[in-house]
Order: structure tokens, then sequence, then C-alpha cells
């Protein structure tokens, strides 16, 4: 073959590849599809595992701090295993451009495997219930609402303790029970229980019940040191569960970046291995 019939091959190829363009869109998909189905079965294996250590029984099984750290590494390597494979799936199927250099191959072949995480962070976002803004927004706006979920989580105790103070006659009535309800209400906003409100309702619970004021008054203080005791506990809740938002968030973003750099490297490793011609009995050798 002629120099001039090589030179004349090498302009077609050219030319082909840049009519094709540049960005190799079927190889990004395909590594895509497969970041995505290899994900969903390892999430699915992980569940399973998850499963397998919880326990109903009290005292057995894994302890929700040391499953949820499990969970979490096992998120991370799933998120980085899936999107290496699909990276390094569309490097091995990119359609090289003749003529370009050593380092513009790696470029480009990098440049696809950043697109591939790309479109699968896109489409997990997508499809999921909650994707990683929503996990974002919730842990910005979780700060402002603590004291509001643990007051809800005290609530539906105050009507109980309301009657409870009342006792059994016609005294208990849903009016009587409202107002002691309302009081301790305030007590918790304002961190105790102010003398005009502990007067009205030692009258209130003296006046309904019979007791003398002081058996009234030792039965509502024991009520409130209850709530509060029960709200704190509400509150500590809340507050632990908005920094574990705010860590996986965290952790969230960390993994996505992980998983485009294991993205990049893995492509142009799949790009390698194009070019050298390596066979996938490789990896079994």
């Amino acid at each position: 073959m002629t120099t001039t019939t090589t030179e004349s091959y090498r302009s077609q190829a050219l030319a082909q590849a840049a009519a094709m363009g540049y960005v190799d869109w079927p190889a990004i998909l395909a590594g895509t599809v497969l970041a995505t189905a290899l994900s969903f079965v390892l999430l699915t294996f992980g569940s399973a595992i998850g499963l397998s250590i919880v326990s109903a029984e009290p005292g057995q099984g894994a302890s929700l701090f040391w499953l949820a750290i499990a969970s979490g590494l096992w998120f991370i390597w799933v998120a980085i295993t899936s999107f290496g494979a699909g990276g390094y799936l569309a490097g091995r199927l990119r359609r090289p451009v003749p003529g370009a250099s050593m380092d513009e191959v790696e470029t480009r072949d990098g440049a696809h495997g950043l697109l591939v995480w790309a479109t699968g962070a896109l489409v997990g976002a997508v499809l999921a219930t909650s994707g990683v803004t929503g996990v974002i927004g919730a842990a910005g706006s979780a700060a402002g609402t603590v004291a509001q979920t643990a007051g809800k989580a005290v609530g539906g105790d105050l009507d109980f303790l309301g009657a409870r103070l009342l006792g059994p006659g016609n005294g208990n009535t849903a009016e009587a029970r409202q107002d002691i309800s309302t009081a301790i209400k305030r007590s918790l906003a304002d961190g105790k229980l102010t003398s005009d409100d502990r007067n009205y309702l030692v009258a209130l619970v003296a006046q309904r019940t019979g007791q003398t004021p002081e058996a009234a008054g030792t039965q509502i203080e024991a009520a409130v040191a209850q709530v509060q005791e029960a709200y704190k506990k509400a509150l500590d809740a809340a507050e632990q569960a908005r920094r574990a938002t705010a860590i996986a968030a965290f952790v969230i973003a960390a993994t996505l970046l992980c998983s485009a750099l294991a993205a990049y490297f893995a492509a142009v490793g799949g790009g390698d291995h194009r070019d050298r011609n390596v066979s996938f009995k490789t990896f079994g050798r």
C-alpha cells in the first residue's frame, strides 16, 4: 500500500470521525445502563444482608448505630464500583479518533467516563423518591423544626395527662383537659410553669377532684416534670436526626465526587485496553 493510499484512508477516517462527533453517546448510554443495573443489584443484595442481621427481638442482631455505618460504607462502595464499571465500559466502547495524541485520547476517554457519571447521577436524582437535593434541603430545614418535632412527639400525651389529673367523674371534661394541656404546653416553651398557670391549674384540679390545693399542686408539679423530661428526650432525638441528615448529605456529596473520579480513571483504563486490544479473558487469568 502506497503512502498516498495510506494518507487517503487516514483522511477518510478523520472525516468520518468528525462527522460522527467527538461525544460517543451510545457508549455513554451503555455505560450508564451498566452502572444503574449494577448499583440496583448491589443495593438489593445489601438490603438482603441488612435484613438478615436485624432482629425484632430485643438485644438480638446488630445495633442501629453499626447498621447505619455498615449501610453507609456499602453505599459508598456500590456507587464507586458501579460508576467505575460504567466508565470502563464507555471508555472501552468509545470510537477512537485517528490521529489524536495519547494525552488527547486519555482526556476524551476520561470525559466519556464523566458523562456516564453525570448521566447516572441525573437519572438517579429524577427516579429517587428523595434525591440528593431533597436530602440536602431536609438537612437545611431540619434546624428550624427541631423544637416543633419534639413538641409533636409529646403532644399526644397531654390529653391523657389531663384526664389522669382530673380523674374519673363529672369534672373530667374536654374543656378542663384542654386548659391543662394549654398551660403545660406554655411551660414547655418557657422552660417552667409560671406561678399564674400553676395557681390556675391547682384551683382547677382541686375543684374538679375535691382534693386539697397542696395535693393538687404536688400532682401538677409531678406531671409537668414528667412532660418536660419527655420533651427534652424528644428534643435530643430530633437534634440527633438533624445532625444525621446533615452528615448523610455530606457523605452523599463526597461519594458522588469519588464516583466521578472512579468513572474518569476507569474510562481511561478502558480506552487503554481498547487501543492495546486487551482481551476480557485477561481478567480471568
